[in-house]
């Protein structure tokens, strides 16, 4: 289980493509379209976009079934960041300047039987339980300095379930990689 590798190139369009989406929507514009050649960004593939405020959470939507090419996937969830994650009231016109994004891009799941498989700081969760599921990026579990425990209790509290809910035989968990970047890649030389 690989996540995708992008060159600092590739990762400069996904952020620019977030960026001009957020600002187009935040002002009431579509999200623009991109003639994207680039057979990498053009992969469907699964990819989260993240973003903060003052270094606190401001939105965070993604989408995990690789349908749609990855810059697609890039813009429609920065939309959804911006306007529609249903914690957040939407991006004022007044944060564009402050906002941080932050991409996941997503490697195809792979479901787990042994939670010992699970690498914090490397894995991302995704837990299933009949009609809920739950899902937290590997780099969660690092940000909050979680122990392995720590990261399952809370992807099933996030999935609506309680703590101990992995530890149902009827409980599915899958882990994931994921290649990570900020918008501090902008500032990179190639």
């Amino acid at each position: 289980m690989k996540s995708l590798i992008l060159n600092i190139e590739q990762k400069k369009v996904l952020i620019n493509i977030a960026q001009e989406t957020i600002e187009n929507v935040v002002g009431g514009k579509n999200p623009a379209n991109y003639d994207i050649k680039d057979h990498i960004l053009n992969m469907k593939c699964g990819a989260f976009v993240t973003l903060h405020l003052n270094k606190n959470l401001r939105g965070c939507i993604g989408n995990i079934v690789a349908e749609i090419p990855l810059w697609k996937t890039v813009r429609n969830m920065a939309k959804e960041s911006a306007l529609n994650d249903p914690r957040f009231p939407p991006v004022s016109p007044a944060e564009l300047k402050e906002i941080n994004i932050e991409i996941s891009v997503l490697s195809p799941l792979e479901k787990i039987l042994d939670i010992n498989e699970i690498e914090v700081g490397t894995h991302g969760i995704l837990i299933k339980h009949g009609f809920n599921q739950g899902l937290l990026l590997p780099q969660v579990a690092t940000d909050y300095n979680w122990d392995r425990t720590q990261f399952l209790e809370y992807t099933c509290r996030k999935a609506g379930l309680g703590t101990r809910c992995y530890k149902d035989k009827n409980c599915e968990i899958f882990v994931f990689t994921a290649t990570i970047f900020d918008d501090k890649v902008l500032k990179e030389k190639i």
